[in-house]
């Protein structure tokens, strides 16, 4: 069977740093610079962002990879009319979601996540793609998303392969062994 080749698609500036700010927000970090706007800093180590949600979101086997623009876009809209509702002026150099603090940002998915919203769906599964990149880096090879460093890989305390590139536990996880090996089970660990 012939792989299928990955695409990513593109999207623009201001998209990318509202969606940026919304894994932040779902995966706090600590900024990547000084000046970072989209990522709040409410946290220490590497939050999604860092663990690479932008390009687990614009992948095209997430599904929802066409729709970011659009979806960025609406969050912006969103992100305006709660400012207006609360009272907040907003600096108008960034995307409004961009804008707003980080304890906003996290009322406003909260609001956009509960259920009864009618675009609950859109943002609860958005979250999820930005969890699904810092848990489970399923956007990258394990073993290489660990020889980089990665930050929830590493959080999580996943352990790099051994040499021949397979996971081995030295100890069993529950303290002992709960149960003998089949007699016919291979090598390798499979039954026979």
């Amino acid at each position: 069977m012939q792989e299928r080749p990955e695409r990513r698609v593109d999207i623009g500036p201001e998209q990318t740093l509202t969606l940026e700010a919304y894994a932040d927000t779902i995966v706090p970090g600590e900024k990547r610079w000084p000046g970072d706007r989209a990522v709040a800093g409410v946290s220490t180590g590497g939050g999604a962002v860092a663990a690479g949600a932008l390009e687990l979101l614009r992948w095209d086997a997430t599904g929802i990879h066409d729709g970011l623009e659009d979806l960025a876009n609406l969050l912006n809209e969103h992100a305006g009319v709660y400012a207006a509702d609360a009272g907040l002026t907003l600096d108008d150099t960034v995307p409004a979601f961009v804008a707003l603090d980080y304890e906003d940002r996290e009322r406003l998915i909260v609001k956009l996540t509960t259920p009864g919203h009618p675009e609950k769906d859109f943002w609860v599964l958005l979250s999820l793609f930005c969890n699904m990149a810092f848990d489970s880096a399923a956007h990258l090879h394990t073993a290489q998303a660990l020889e980089d460093g990665h930050p929830g890989l590493q959080a999580m305390g996943i352990t790099k392969p051994d040499a021949d590139g397979l996971w081995r536990f030295q100890e069993f996880g529950y303290g002992r062994r709960l149960a003998d090996l089949h007699p016919d089970t291979t090598p390798t660990g499979s039954p026979a």
